[in-house]
């Protein structure tokens, strides 16, 4: 804080630098979690006591809520919050009517790639996000050899490093589809709490289980490895995973669509 200046000017002055903050401008409406990024100035919102989320009555909440000495929200503030209010739930509605498009094609659509979404969605543990996107954008159109070129196309792929007498990983290459890939890792997650009976669960708790957190994270990198081959032979034999527990494609659309948020 400026010397000579109260408090009071620079939280007003924060409030009215910016009427209109450029994620206003048309055409930009983003992704779902870039609205929630603070722009300069937000820290103005650290002067008002929320204690819930906020849905309806957003206006009327705003106009009785009051800054730690007790003025209220300045005008400015409270468009501001009612501009963000209404971007989220814009692009709420539209993440929800496609969604519910998804669901659609999943439950009435006669061809071959919904039919290995629907194939994908009878493992426990597979939610319609994560089989959409696994065909869609991978198995659906890809023709994959063997399971080296299916790691590779994923990103997934060790990279050693050798040079005299140095000898060790650097990591995997992160070369391929990078949402699949980030898809990959947090389905290795659901399997382990899905799955807990497979033997790639069994396998992974035998090994990484009992170890460091780096050891675990590394471990969750080669069990979505180790899961993305056995997915891919599912769809090409229609031989489940060992050990994996199955459920009606039907159920698990419609797990997936009371798990997601509201």
């Amino acid at each position: 804080m400026n010397r000579g200046t109260s408090g009071e000017s620079i939280f007003h002055n924060h409030t009215c630098r910016r009427p209109c903050p450029r994620s206003v401008r048309p055409g930009e409406v983003g992704v779902h979690l870039g609205h929630g990024q603070p722009a300069p100035g937000q820290q103005a919102l650290d002067a008002v006591a929320v204690l819930r989320p906020l849905r309806l009555h957003l206006q009327q909440v705003l106009a009785e809520l009051r800054t730690w000495d007790g003025r209220p929200v300045p005008a400015e503030l409270q468009q501001r919050l009612l501009r963000e209010q209404a971007r989220w739930a814009f692009v709420a509605r539209q993440i929800k009517d496609l969604e519910n498009e998804r669901a659609r094609r999943i439950r009435t659509t006669k061809d071959q790639r919904v039919d290995q979404v629907r194939q994908l969605l009878r493992l426990r543990g597979i939610g319609a996000n994560s089989a959409w996107l696994y065909v869609m954008e991978f198995f659906g159109w890809r023709r994959i050899s063997n399971r080296k070129q299916l790691a590779a196309l994923a990103g997934l792929t060790p990279t050693p490093y050798q040079s005299g007498d140095s000898d060790h990983e650097q990591g995997i290459s992160k070369a391929g589809n990078r949402r699949l890939r980030t898809m990959a890792v947090e389905i290795a997650w659901c399997w382990l709490h899905y799955q807990p009976g497979s033997a790639l669960s069994q396998w992974y708790q035998k090994r990484f289980a009992k170890g460091s957190s780096r050891q675990r994270r590394i471990g969750i990198v080669a069990l979505a490895r180790k899961l993305l081959v056995a997915l891919w032979r599912f769809l090409q034999t229609g031989e489940a995973p060992a050990g994996a527990e199955t459920v009606p494609w039907k159920k698990g659309l419609l797990t997936a669509a009371a798990e997601a948020p509201a």
